[in-house]
């Protein structure tokens, strides 16, 4: 699965939609499909495409694969996953004084619906059914977010389902307090668990699939300015901090070479220094270029050719780097976990231990990270921030880890 991410306005629907047909084209399986509310996917082929995937003719192209694709309807997914818990959730606040409006805007997180969209993403890989499913994301910042949800959605949901399922046994024989209204407190019932259970079973597959890096990879889409390339680099750091994978850089728009005109020469210039500053901050993660194109990229042919221009002979649609966000490896007196941290100074980065797992806190982003279970019962040795990896180390012998 690529995930094509990137600040609003850098033409990432069109670089995922090309990546898409070229795969395609080349034989493969492909599902594009879009998490964005603002979905764009029907614009750039300039075909309709609704909330299941819908069959795009590929027109005069070579016909080798097959193409679909998807927007897919997020307040769906989350009526059909959330349903019976935001209405139990909604019950709980109106009972204690909220009123209904109110309870049912609370009740729903920033995020949520888009979440839901990925169970439904993470079907779409499992079934088999494509070789490769690119997803449109929503601007950076908020994919950032939608990226860390599955996580904090989890841990509150293992709280449910343990000590609150036990909790609601416990009181359900005693007299149960009294809102404003007179009402009984609202106990949840078992459907209420049942669907919190299945949603906790379905964000572990999503988690699963989302830090898996070889078969997730993310794509950041940039336009050769500054402040994009200031954000993304912030956005790397981020995605690595959480185990996420950037196997390539897409940088949009550049300027193809011309004389003449002052303005477009120096246009042209900046955007070269730009380039090469991408190129050496973000190595060893290849950036590719996609020259600015003539008119909009809509439909089939324009796509394909854009597709041609940014990747070249290289596969669209494999792994394009062999890059670990995080990794353990051996050294003579023990352990070392190595987390990828680009772009992060000293000043910027806070890392603690407790209870077996790190507290890390880097470029705006934080994670609490359970060590490795080779590394359950090692002893801390001290820790490091070289060259854009956070080196941990553990103190215990390789043999006595492992034993």
């Amino acid at each position: 699965m690529l995930l094509f991410t990137g600040k609003g306005g850098v033409g990432k629907t069109s670089l995922a939609s090309a990546t898409a047909v070229q795969t395609a084209v080349a034989g493969a399986r492909v599902l594009v499909t879009s998490t964005d509310a603002a979905h764009s996917l029907a614009d750039a082929f300039d075909q309709p495409v609704g909330d299941r995937p819908t069959t795009i003719s590929l027109g005069s192209s070579p016909v080798g694969g097959q193409l679909h694709a998807q927007q897919i309807d997020a307040q769906q997914r989350l009526e059909r996953h959330w349903g019976q818990v935001r209405d139990y959730l909604s019950a709980l606040l109106t009972w204690g004084g909220l009123g209904e409006v109110a309870a049912e805007e609370l009740v729903l997180f920033p995020g949520l619906d888009e979440l839901f969209a990925l169970i439904d993403l993470e079907h779409q890989v499992a079934s088999g059914r494509y070789d490769l499913v690119v997803v449109d994301c929503a601007p950076t910042a908020e994919t950032l977010k939608l990226l860390a949800l599955p996580d904090a959605l989890r841990f509150y949901a293992d709280r449910m389902l343990g000590p609150g399922r036990r909790l609601v046994r416990g009181v359900s024989s005693f007299a149960l307090p009294r809102g404003p209204a007179g009402t009984p407190l609202p106990v949840p019932d078992d459907a209420v668990f049942d669907a919190v259970g299945d949603v906790h079973a379905r964000l572990g597959a999503v988690h699963d699939l989302l830090t898996d890096t070889v078969r997730t990879s993310v794509r950041l889409v940039v336009n050769p300015e500054r402040l994009v390339l200031a954000e993304a680099q912030r956005s790397a750091t981020t995605l690595s901090l959480f185990g996420y994978g950037v196997d390539a850089v897409l940088v949009n728009r550049l300027l193809p070479p011309g004389d003449g005109d002052p303005f477009l020469t120096r246009w042209r210039a900046t955007q070269q220094r730009h380039l090469a500053a991408a190129e050496a901050g973000f190595a060893p993660t290849p950036v590719l270029r996609a020259p600015l194109q003539a008119d909009e990229p809509i439909g089939i042919e324009a796509l394909d050719a854009l597709g041609h221009a940014l990747y070249g002979e290289v596969d669209p649609g494999g792994r394009l780097t062999e890059h670990q966000p995080v990794e353990v490896r051996e050294t003579a007196t023990g352990l070392e976990l190595r987390v990828a941290l680009p772009f992060t100074a000293d000043d910027d980065l806070e890392l603690h231990r407790r209870d077996g797992e790190l507290h890390l806190k880097g470029a705006g982003g934080r994670r609490n990270r359970a060590r490795p279970a080779s590394l359950a019962r090692a002893d801390g040795g001290g820790a490091a921030l070289d060259d854009g990896w956070l080196t941990i180390r553990f103190s215990a012998p390789v043999a006595a880890v492992r034993s």
